[in-house]
């Protein structure tokens, strides 16, 4: 389910040395499944255990997870890297906004994931959203821009150069094209 680095299991034991005997840390997603969702690491003393925790055993401490939070943490990683800034501890979640569908899932759910968990991350550094309305019989994926992308002056670019670049490679025979029906109108919401 989480992964977590060899340099940072070594900085969560040593944070740990200053707790409680038998303090874990928890791993956590607040509003799981949403766009606003965030990933969370805490600690978890041993009264905080829920029995329907889910208990990851590492060397030198357990990750706790929350029923909630689990099914969003697949895949994640947590890595602490140290540079020239100094040191930081991340943590990657790719399924938290949006639980992982399984391959063979209906062509509409595997790429709202996509868009969800890839595409919509790269749109929101512009306050940009998109949403796919739906497929046509001929096999086109038919796409809505929110936000700043709604009237910005490159969204054809980030239309035919990005979005559908990647969409076609993804779901290379099950779509043809990527289409946007979007009625956009230049406003103060639009990044140019």
């Amino acid at each position: 389910m989480i992964s977590i680095s060899e340099s940072a299991e070594a900085h969560f034991a040593k944070l740990l040395e200053n707790q409680d005997p038998g303090t874990n840390i928890r791993v956590f997603v607040v509003n799981p499944g949403t766009p606003s969702a965030e990933c969370g690491v805490s600690y978890c003393p041993k009264d905080a255990v829920e029995d329907s925790d889910t208990i990851l055993k590492f060397s030198k401490f357990d990750a706790v997870v929350d029923l909630e939070s689990a099914p969003f943490l697949e895949e994640a990683e947590i890595d602490f890297v140290t540079d020239q800034m100094g040191s930081q501890l991340t943590l990657k979640a790719p399924n938290a906004k949006a639980r992982k569908v399984e391959d063979d899932a209906p062509l509409n759910e595997r790429i709202a994931y996509m868009i969800e968990s890839e595409i919509n991350p790269q749109l929101a550094s512009h306050g940009g959203t998109v949403t796919l309305m739906g497929i046509t019989e001929e096999k086109e994926a038919i796409l809505q821009f929110g936000g700043g992308c709604n009237g910005c002056s490159m969204v054809d670019v980030t239309l035919k150069e990005g979005i559908e670049k990647q969409m076609l490679e993804k779901f290379a025979g099950e779509i043809v094209a990527v289409k946007d029906e979007t009625e956009h109108q230049a406003g103060e919401h639009s990044y140019y």
